[in-house]
């Protein structure tokens, strides 16, 4: 957008409110307002395990720095060379439980005769 000239913005201001005014007759019409576009959904993602390990990796590390600061100067180097081999050796994280098929059909099913049993409770009421 900065490198469009000042005609092209006014063109496109223009536009806009063309656009405006139409969503306002079409609003008139059906006699509820119109949407220009359908809202985002939402974001979804986030960071793997992996990542996060490397952030509270680097965290460990930043704090055994700042407590071996406080101490003695000598015993800096080895506190911060103790926390880094610690955390060079974690295990990765472990991965996550998935159910048997089994187990969900086992599930499922009680979950079922929970259910009929209640309906046939109600319906004797």
């Amino acid at each position: 957008m900065t490198n469009l000239s000042a005609q092209q913005l006014r063109q496109a201001a223009n536009l806009k409110e063309a656009i405006a005014g139409l969503e306002k007759q079409l609003a008139a019409i059906f006699g509820a307002e119109t949407k220009a576009a359908p809202a985002k959904p939402a974001k979804k993602g986030g960071m793997s395990a992996a990542g996060r390990a490397r952030i509270a990796a680097a965290a460990k590390l930043r704090w055994a720095k700042v407590r071996a600061a406080k101490t003695k100067p000598a015993t800096v180097k080895t506190a911060v060379k103790a926390v880094a081999k610690a955390i060079v050796t974690t295990k990765p994280a472990k991965k996550k439980f998935t159910m048997s098929a089994a187990a969900k059909a086992k599930i499922s099913a009680a979950a079922k005769a929970r259910w009929a049993a209640k309906k046939t409770a109600q319906a004797k009421k």
